[in-house]
């Protein structure tokens, strides 16, 4: 691995032979030599509207502005906050004055619903052409910078199980090593070609970015309405690298995808979820060819673990191994690092830990404390709150999230274990357990599904085929049927509103 040291974000820009492509827009493609020269003039009119340090926002689709603002902020000296597309008035009203940005840029129909009171007293609104030409007329190009790489670059706001969305704190180090990893372990070359669907404010997302540039390779920005539009993109830009959360990779497995716009897939990466062995053997089934990457990650440390796909069709439910500049240890409820098979949080040390939660320091010391004394790299740490174990062969292991855990009847279970074995069936394609309140069993265990594409007597057999597979007080006490499961905006099953709809 090269490139140990971090160094300024917006230096990214300057890794790729300046006439390979690296951003494949509708309309044109900027090679290396046009990006540098746009991210430098971006720069240069961001300075020239926003002291350093200023917070400064965009909220539109995947396109010019949106890809190079990551660059551009940092190389100006400001902290991109980048709003989720998907997100409405009330919501973006909230990270504009939790984050008090002083300049937001967006597409015409996202900033025409916003009402006065909604921006912060000296934030200025630019269109995002308006912004980009703006840039291009002034001309004051930037040149690379010197910041320090400690310094904040980006707030990424995340929600959370309660309450708004919480902004994380990242640094130029933080956004900087993550591309060095994830392209070091995923062996990313100047020839690979990036899809990029994942929502840019989220940091998988994001990540497709940087990671790419780091390696020299493209990026193909998509922001698609069906599932058969990603297929559609790999054929046409002859996509190498694709990353889905699981609700979108169930949908994709769902497609009739033609040889050629399989064909040259070299890698898959899956994040925001877990993978069921059902969906790990249709991926493989589909795209043999292809390389499958399961990671696990959390916004507060960027990405934790991954599994190497050589062990993929043996350990299918693993969350694999430390990614590199991570170290990940299990801390038992003793406080004591796990024995092998022993469940215990999940604490992430290392130098992709993030600052904190902006302007937030209650949340930021229930979540970032001292890393426990085991540590190689000490400092702080994320104690993420999941749940996993360490087998004796160095894998790990999810077993859910603490403040999920469902208590029925004086038991404490995992939702992803019933979740697991609803999908195990081949009956149902998505599955959300939750617990309800109860009376006498505390937690009643509700069950959300979708069916199966062709599944036959699906609602008829799950409850049999459940009752078959799971001791008693792990059964569902009521399974909710529905055609179709809400997503969040970074395309995760939206847990929270499932759960408000049946009234967990």
């Amino acid at each position: 691995m090269s490139d140990h040291t971090p160094h300024p974000l917006d230096q990214l820009a300057e890794r790729g032979d300046a006439q390979a492509p690296a951003l494949v827009l509708r309309d044109r493609t900027l090679d290396y030599a046009a990006l540098r020269e746009r991210v430098a003039q971006l720069a240069g009119w961001l300075a020239s509207r926003a002291e350093k340090g200023a917070r400064v926002a965009s909220w539109a689709a995947k396109g010019e502005l949106t890809c190079l603002l990551p660059l551009a902020a940092a190389r100006a000296g400001l902290v991109h906050v980048p709003i989720n597309p998907l997100l409405k008035r009330a919501q973006a009203a909230h990270i504009l004055a939790d984050s008090g940005s002083v300049l937001l840029m967006g597409n015409k129909a996202r900033i025409a619903t916003l009402e006065e009171s909604d921006l912060p007293a000296d934030c200025e609104v630019f269109e995002e052409g308006e912004a980009l030409l703006a840039a291009s007329v002034l001309d004051s190009p930037l040149p690379p910078s010197a910041n320090d790489p400690d310094d904040l670059a980006a707030i990424l706001y995340t929600s959370g199980s309660t309450g708004r969305p919480k902004g994380v704190m990242l640094s130029h180090a933080n956004m900087w090593l993550g591309a060095v990893s994830v392209a070091d372990y995923l062996d990313m070359r100047p020839d690979d070609v990036t899809l990029s669907v994942l929502p840019l404010s989220f940091d998988y997302g994001q990540n497709q970015l940087l990671s790419t540039w780091y390696a020299g390779g493209s990026v193909v920005p998509l922001d698609y309405l069906f599932p058969r539009d990603v297929a559609k993109a790999c054929q046409k830009h002859a996509i190498t690298t694709l990353a889905a959360v699981p609700p979108l990779w169930v949908q994709l497995t769902e497609l009739n995808w033609s040889d050629e716009a399989k064909a040259s897939l070299r890698r898959l990466t899956n994040s925001g979820g877990a993978l069921t062995t059902d969906l790990v053997r249709d991926l493989r089934r589909l795209f043999p060819d292809a390389r499958l990457f399961p990671m696990y990650g959390l916004t507060e440390a960027f990405r934790s673990t991954y599994l190497d796909p050589a062990l993929v069709d043996e350990h299918p439910t693993s969350m694999g191994t430390a990614i590199p500049f991570a170290e990940i240890l299990v801390i038992a409820d003793s406080g004591e690092v796990a024995a092998p098979g022993e469940e215990g949080e999940l604490v992430h040390c290392g130098p992709l830990v993030a600052q904190g939660y902006w302007q937030d320091p209650e949340r930021t010391a229930e979540r970032f404390k001292p890393a426990p004394a085991a540590s190689h790299y000490g400092g702080m740490a994320v104690w993420s709150g999941d749940r996993a174990r360490r087998e004796a062969d160095g894998l790990l292991y999810f077993v859910g999230r603490r403040d999920a855990m469902i208590k029925s009847s004086g038991n404490r279970i995992s939702p992803q274990e019933i979740e697991s074995a609803a999908l195990a069936t081949g009956l149902v394609a998505e599955a959300v357990a939750l617990g309800v309140k109860d009376e006498r069993l505390g937690d009643a265990i509700h069950l959300v599904v979708r069916a199966a594409a062709n599944a036959v007597g699906a609602q008829e057999e799950l409850l049999k085929a459940l009752h078959k597979e799971l001791p008693t007080f792990m059964h569902p006490h009521v399974i909710h049927w529905r055609d179709k499961l809400p997503l969040n905006p970074n395309g995760k099953l939206d847990r929270n509103a499932i759960a408000e709809e049946i009234g967990a």
